[in-house]
């Protein structure tokens, strides 16, 4: 069975979910599918806690094809201060993914990454409004939409075939985890937007997978926690 919307933590001001794969986090125009935050006003009308029209504001966003724990804003005052704030409020927030490794052997194929490391490759969108890092190498010209990304990560374990790493934000640019990746050969797997050969899991493997932030009424650090499937780390056979 598909999983649910999960609340982990809500006050008054802010509630933090775990959101699962193939779920909007907000609607956009003419669809009609259900979104987490059409999911948690529901959640909260049955238990008496929606109040006129005002409903949960995302503070930030997940790919549709993206699973795990994200913050909604409950009143317009706190949307405003996270998202004005957001540097400073959050204090890290970890994804995993699981990605294919790159065939070294080929000619012509791309370098392993370094068990840890900074992507920084700038993004720029293509007419479907995709992100991707631009071709520089074979004459390719800088794009004027360009805007600076970085991510910074970790291998938590690798074979021949897949990788996994734990990735951090710098920037949060759209698609931007799964552009990187992809620009390094490393696309995740499942997504066949950028080119992944496999889909072990029937899904986009990126999951994200920590929040910590400071709380932007009660000054107190808060953290939460939901770990990726363990069939990801179980597909891998060698550290």
């Amino acid at each position: 069975m598909p999983e649910k919307l999960r609340i982990l933590y809500e006050d008054k001001f802010l509630v933090v979910v775990y959101k699962p794969e193939n779920m909007l986090t907000v609607p956009y125009p003419g669809s009609r599918a259900r979104t987490a935050i059409d999911v948690l006003t529901e959640i909260r009308r049955k238990r008496g806690l929606v109040h006129g029209n005002y409903r949960p504001a995302a503070v930030h966003r997940l790919d549709k094809e993206t699973s795990g724990v994200m913050m909604f804003a409950l009143t317009p005052e706190c949307q405003r201060i996270v998202m004005d704030g957001w540097q400073n409020i959050v204090k890290h927030r970890y994804y995993v993914a699981l990605a294919e490794t790159p065939n070294t052997t080929k000619s012509g194929a791309a370098e392993l990454l370094p068990d840890e490391g900074v992507i920084d490759l700038p993004l720029t969108k293509n007419a479907m409004h995709h992100s991707y890092v631009a071709d520089t190498t074979r004459g390719g010209k800088p794009q004027k939409n360009e805007v600076q990304a970085v991510t910074h990560y970790k291998v938590l374990k690798k074979d021949k075939k897949y990788t996994l790493f734990q990735l951090e934000l710098e920037t949060g640019r759209t698609n931007q985890i799964r552009a990187h990746l992809s620009a390094k050969k490393y696309p995740i797997a499942g997504d066949k937007q950028y080119r992944a050969r496999t889909d072990p899991f029937h899904r986009l493997c990126l999951h994200a997978r920590s929040l910590e932030f400071v709380h932007p009424y009660t000054h107190e650090t808060l953290s939460f926690e939901v770990p990726e499937p363990d069939s990801w780390g179980k597909l891998i056979h060698s550290v």
